[in-house]
């Protein structure tokens, strides 16, 4: 067990902010950051309702939280974001990079736009996400986890402006490592299949197949991921692969 991340009854516990925490994966790393302590900025793009309802979920822990709309492909956004972290909270100690988006983009019909919406979304993001907070993490000795996955180390047919994105941000967590050292530690996570509820099982089984442990990963097997990165103290510019051993 790790140990939590602040004590709920102090104001001064860590803050979180987690990308793309609306619904879904991010969703349920931010409200395993709350279970521990944290207090949340919920990120989103256009899921306003589904924003509030994770706010509301977080408050129900104890902890205070607040939605904050921004297009992660617009660094002017970026920044914006990371103001109102700052106006709400005055510090920041987690930045969890998760949105991302995940398209089929056959060969022969990769566009540049499709290409431009990969990068832009999975690499660019993270990067001036990144950038944005690194003052308050600096101050705060934080952490940064970026989001990869196993198409970044596979590569994947019919993916390959996703596999690129996600290969690209391997190696931003190695650099943000080095460049933030030794006031922000800096590693990512790079997941198997995930299996969210209401997901169809069809697509599910060649990876059942394929992994080891012969089962998909759960969102509480990445939240329980994030929870040990945030708390490895020595541990920097790592990813940890999280996919039932899909990649042996």
């Amino acid at each position: 067990m790790t140990d939590p991340i602040s004590d709920p009854s102090t104001k001064d516990a860590r803050v979180a902010l987690v990308s793309g925490a609306a619904k879904r994966l991010g969703r349920a790393i931010a409200l395993r950051l709350a279970t521990d302590g944290a207090d949340l900025i919920i990120h989103y793009g256009k899921s306003q309702k589904e924003a509030q309802e994770t706010v509301a979920e977080v408050k129900k822990l104890g902890r205070r939280a607040f939605a904050v709309p921004a297009d992660l492909t617009n660094v002017s956004e970026i920044k914006d974001l990371f103001a109102q972290t700052d106006e709400h909270f005055g510090r920041l100690d987690i930045l969890v990079n998760s949105a991302a988006n995940f398209i089929e983009t056959p060969f022969a019909s990769i566009t540049e736009s499709d290409w431009d919406r990969a990068l832009d979304s999975n690499l660019k993001a993270y990067f001036f996400c990144a950038q944005a907070a690194a003052p308050a993490l600096k101050s705060s000795q934080g952490v940064i986890i970026n989001f990869a996955d196993i198409g970044g180390i596979l590569g994947w047919p019919g993916f390959i402006p996703h596999s690129i994105s996600k290969a690209g941000v391997l190696m931003l967590t190695r650099a943000l490592a080095k460049e933030l050292a030794p006031q922000v530690r800096v590693n990512a996570i790079a997941p198997g299949t995930i299996t969210m509820p209401g997901d169809p099982p069809e697509w599910q089984q060649d990876f059942i197949k394929r992994a080891p442990l012969h089962r998909t990963g759960t969102s509480s097997d990445i939240a329980d991921a994030v929870l040990f990165l945030v708390n490895a103290k020595f541990i920097t510019g790592h990813t940890l692969i999280v996919d039932g051993g899909r990649i042996l």
